[in-house]
């Protein structure tokens, strides 16, 4: 297949983020089957190293420049996009983004009959697809996650900063993204709520759910059964979703578990901690390590992980990295949403907590019965190398281009 790939985030290096993540291994999977083409922006923090890595891998790498950041935006300018999101449906966000030199280039690729299958990598670079492209090539949205999904979840949940605004917001989103769904031959997402979702926006669009991967290289599984009462928990610490959570788990988990088990530690690993994450370094027993050289290393020192997240969405790419390491898990609902981890004829391969009580039962457990994390260790990594691993899911992703140019 010709393959062109519209990034308008820079697909390098993975750990940047998960968007990042997904399309540099989706990408390195298609350039070892596949002739592709990448249009990007990067923006100014990128290295030129870091271009090269992707050069070499694609057969040709289109750069153009990053799009013009929120803050250097005028008011009028920012006032005229959010009329033009009342009266037309397209977000200020994506309008900020539009580049017309770009548009001409796409245009003009297509013309010329130069590619069998056009992906988009991010949701923004989904206004320059033509509705009319349909009829003569592939026209496939690998979206991250919906946006109109995420402001009705916090709508329900009751995470809203600002109720009325997110209910306009949802409403002109919903209008969005039932217009753009339409253009696609194909929409891949990650998780079945977004599948869900976008099924309900528009019943006749083509939605597979294709999950992230683990690079098992990377996220090794550890040697030893480690014993002792040391908990970690792994993720970036200035994003919401994990500020909530560790200050939940650190408030009112922990104490809990250090009147069971006075010689528990807890270490919250992550880059960029919040101050409100900071703060929680003074109290007994837990640690705030910022940035580490190896996260791997902390999760294979630890006796148990927890992931105790309240929000966000989605499958959660630190829950299948951990899991892939070895190391026992106690997780909530949320953070273990679409893996199979128990149940009838499921092997256990996680323990569900989301209570207080609930974790101090678990991560109990854990401490007192070797057997039981060696039991958890082996079937966690067990479902990643079986199910999420980049190849499998590469190989699933290149099954949807393959099927849009065929019919």
């Amino acid at each position: 297949m010709n393959i062109l790939m519209l990034s308008s985030t820079f697909p390098y290096p993975p750990n940047r983020g998960r968007k990042q993540l997904r399309t540099f291994h989706l990408l390195k999977y298609l350039c070892d089957r596949h002739r592709v083409t990448l249009v990007t922006r990067p923006t100014e923090d990128i290295q030129d190293r870091e271009r090269e890595v992707i050069r070499e891998l694609v057969e040709e790498l289109i750069i153009f420049p990053a799009a013009t950041s929120e803050g250097q935006v005028g008011l009028l300018n920012k006032a005229k996009r959010l009329g033009t999101f009342l009266q037309q449906g397209t977000p200020p966000k994506v309008l900020a983004a539009y580049s017309p030199t770009i548009a001409a280039w796409i245009d003009e690729a297509v013309s010329q009959r130069q590619f069998n299958v056009i992906t988009c990598e991010d949701d923004i670079d989904e206004i320059y697809i033509r509705p009319q492209w349909r009829e003569e090539l592939g026209t496939v949205l690998n979206l991250h996650g919906s946006e109109y999904g995420k402001f009705k979840q916090q709508l329900e949940r009751g995470d809203s900063d600002n109720e009325i605004k997110d209910q306009i917001n949802l409403g002109l989103l919903r209008r969005y993204e039932q217009s753009y769904l339409a253009k696609f031959t194909a929409i891949v997402t990650i998780n079945q709520a977004d599948k869900r979702l976008l099924k309900e926006l528009n019943p006749d669009s083509n939605v597979t759910v294709i999950p992230n991967g683990v690079n098992l290289s990377l996220f090794h599984r550890r040697i030893t059964n480690q014993g002792g009462q040391r908990i970690v928990f792994v993720g970036n610490m200035d994003r919401p979703a994990n500020i909530d959570a560790v200050r939940f788990f650190a408030l009112e988990v922990f104490p809990a578990i250090r009147q069971r088990y006075p010689e528990a530690t807890l270490e919250l690993v992550g880059a960029r901690p919040s101050s409100q994450v900071q703060e929680l370094d003074s109290l007994p027993g837990i640690a705030v390590t910022g940035e580490v050289s190896s996260v791997v290393e902390y999760l294979h020192w630890a006796t148990v992980a927890v992931m105790p997240m309240r929000k966000g969405s989605g499958l959660k790419n630190r829950t299948l990295e951990t899991l892939a390491t070895g190391v026992p898990l106690v997780g909530s609902d949320l953070a273990l949403a679409g893996l199979e981890v128990d149940g009838p004829n499921v092997p256990l391969r996680a323990m569900r907590a989301n209570t207080v009580e609930e974790y101090v039962y678990a991560i109990g457990r854990l401490f007192a019965q070797p057997k039981l994390r060696e039991k958890l260790s082996e079937n966690g990594r067990s479902l990643v190398e079986n199910e999420y691993t980049w190849s499998k899911i590469g190989q699933q992703y290149e099954k949807i281009l393959l099927d849009t140019c065929l019919n």
